[in-house]
């Protein structure tokens, strides 16, 4: 298995339609503004977070359990940013809707920007043949409000291809994932 290189991203991106929408460079600035960077890095692609988001609320003072999630648990929200309570998690989703190969596992880690401010931003690997907008999961670890932005830079994606002679057995597809194709901002299924 080998991590893969700006060149390969660019080349299933464009022909294979693994990421979409998909930037092929690293952008920086949006008209003439300062943004947290996004698109294709050296080793890997620098998602976006949408503007949806499902802030954590405790105002109903339910037990969260991941097997039975109480919906009622979260506000939604639509904005250019989401200021996230002291101590407390938002969810939001991807910009970018990923297909991910047979032959391809990922792994996300949130950006140094946000975790230099105590804002961690947690997104399990994409398993060989899962497709969809990726769920995130941000956590401010502060005892300040947090404030986070859509449409710019949040996390890494990095890509590992198997050798050709070592194609997982069984993918997320086979297995029928139940997060497989999830659209929106997704909460936990038992």
């Amino acid at each position: 298995m080998s991590i893969k290189s700006d060149k390969w991203i660019r080349r299933m991106a464009e022909q294979h339609g693994m990421i979409d929408p998909f930037e092929p460079g690293q952008v920086r600035q949006v008209d003439g503004k300062k943004v947290i960077s996004y698109g294709t890095s050296s080793y890997g692609y620098d998602i976006r977070c949408a503007p949806e988001f499902k802030v954590f609320t405790n105002i109903h003072s339910t037990v969260v359990d991941p097997k039975n999630f109480d919906e009622k648990s979260f506000v939604d929200f639509h904005g250019d940013s989401c200021i996230i309570p002291p101590n407390s998690f938002a969810l939001a989703r991807t910009v970018e809707y990923f297909r991910i190969p047979r032959n391809v596992l990922t792994i996300c880690l949130g950006k140094s920007t946000y975790a230099r401010c105590g804002i961690i931003v947690n997104v399990t690997p994409f398993e060989p043949e899962w497709e969809g907008y990726v769920t995130l999961e941000f956590s401010n670890t502060t005892p300040l409000p947090a404030k986070i932005y859509a449409g710019e830079g949040c996390a890494q994606v990095l890509f590992f291809e198997s050798d050709a002679d070592d194609v997982c057995e069984t993918s997320y597809k086979d297995r029928g994932g139940k997060y497989q194709g999830q659209q929106g901002v997704t909460l936990p299924r038992a």
